[in-house]
């Protein structure tokens, strides 16, 4: 009984929080598409000598750059201290694209440590969890479903921490940079940092809901196996 009303605990969570992030994927997409803004960022440098200029601004210069024109993920590997950019060039996005991944790269090294391997083992403990619960070896299911949470809470709270840091100051650092290269006026910086402020208005919930909905479904995942075995 107290897995059931879990359960429906968890999944009114769930939809509520869809609700009041209001996640919208299409809309995210309609406001990265930017014909006009596409073409006054085309004026800028190359996405790695962007890149460059971040690091040396943030004073962190020891970051390796790679740019894989195959990919569609932009990302900092803590593990490699690595930036791997995308294939940006044609979006107007990937000035502040490549600022957020920058900022990553300052961030608290212990945190993003932290958040690599644990992320790995709140992985791992779920797969575990859930072959031993299938398979009837799991010795009082409730506590490791209540160890599950901790994780995934612990979890949550540092991804959206480190997501959105980045997110919200990456606007300001790309901000600076276009200000201080002086390529476009301030009319047509104003126009690509009002576009940057409603992509992150939409972006943040996104991300936060994204985190939070990840925790939610291996919860309501690992609860309907120990019901049904």
């Amino acid at each position: 009984m107290e897995l059931i009303i879990l359960l429906i605990i968890m999944i009114i969570i769930y939809l509520i929080s869809r609700y009041i992030f209001d996640v919208n994927i299409k809309k995210i997409k309609q406001i990265g598409e930017d014909k006009e803004l596409d073409k006054l960022t085309q004026k800028y440098p190359e996405n790695i000598e962007i890149c460059k200029w971040y690091l040396k601004k943030l004073k962190n210069e020891n970051v390796k750059i790679e740019e894989d024109k195959n990919s569609n993920t932009t990302l900092y590997l803590v593990t490699s201290n690595k930036i791997f950019i995308a294939d940006l060039k044609e979006s107007y996005t990937r000035i502040q694209t490549i600022a957020h991944e920058c900022l990553h790269s300052i961030q608290s090294k212990k945190l993003l440590w932290f958040n690599f391997i644990f992320s790995n083992i709140y992985l791992i403990y779920f797969y575990i969890i859930c072959i031993l619960a299938i398979l009837k070896i799991l010795p009082i299911g409730t506590t490791f479903l209540s160890i599950l949470i901790i994780f995934g809470l612990t979890y949550y709270a540092i991804r959206t921490y480190l997501e959105n840091d980045a997110m919200i100051k990456a606007r300001f650092l790309a901000k600076e940079y276009m200000q201080e290269l002086k390529i476009s006026s301030n009319e047509e910086i104003d126009k690509i940092i009002n576009k940057y402020d409603e992509l992150n208005d939409v972006g943040i919930k996104l991300t936060n809901f994204q985190f939070l909905s990840k925790v939610l479904i291996k919860t309501i995942v690992f609860t309907i196996i120990l019901m049904i075995f």
